[in-house]
């Protein structure tokens, strides 16, 4: 039988639940007043007084056991919320000699925006990985993950958004994807701005391209 060190509302509270009794019936099962018992179930983490505490225990150890099985039951903690593993992305920031490669995407309101090749991240998957084939699925480009630039909260979607350093192989830059981009578009990285405002660029990218 499981042993309650201390009682609390909630723990009496699951017991006269496991006995289906009323508050009433409960209150003259213990010899209290109905209020002390709605007291129990509005303040969950309410401790009673040591001569309550003795009740609540012979009330519990002179039970049947189907309650005793209920009330175990009942009073188990209960689980943690699962925490919602942010959605992610990984962007591809594909470089060769003075060059860095750009999609114009149609956006939710019918508008367009340049932006680095980029796709949603599964769990379990690697988004150097990811970067590299999202890059050929959108443009036909090959390349390979040089390194992870750094990650952030993306101050315009809240997707938590993982940025990979890309190096260009070989393929022709088209557009693969017409239901999602309009063009795909070889860019000076000394013109990048003309694209996309600098302040939606992550800064350790506009580093890299003056350093490319």
């Amino acid at each position: 039988m499981d042993v309650i060190d201390t009682w609390t509302g909630r723990h009496a509270t699951s017991l006269q639940a496991a006995m289906r009794m009323t508050n009433e019936a409960f209150a003259e099962h213990l010899g209290i007043a109905v209020r002390t018992v709605a007291t129990w179930a509005a303040q969950p983490d309410l401790v009673p007084r040591p001569e309550m505490q003795q009740a609540l225990d012979t009330t519990l150890e002179q039970a049947g056991e189907t309650v005793r099985r209920r009330f175990a039951l009942l009073a188990r903690p209960a689980d943690p919320a699962p925490v919602a593993q942010a959605l992610r992305v990984a962007i591809a920031i594909v470089t060769r000699p003075g060059e860095v490669l750009l999609v114009c995407r149609r956006d939710g309101d019918g508008g367009l925006r340049w932006q680095f090749p980029a796709g949603m991240v599964k769990p379990g998957r690697d988004t150097g990985q990811v970067a590299v084939e999202e890059t050929y699925a959108e443009t036909g480009v090959h390349c390979t993950a040089r390194s992870e630039m750094g990650h952030r909260l993306h101050p315009t979607t809240g997707v938590e958004a993982h940025y990979h350093l890309c190096d260009y192989l070989t393929g022709e830059a088209t557009n693969r994807d017409p239901a999602e981009n309009t063009d795909v578009l070889w860019v000076p990285t000394t013109a990048i701005t003309k694209f996309i405002p600098t302040e939606q660029i992550y800064p350790p990218i506009l580093t890299a391209l003056e350093a490319s």
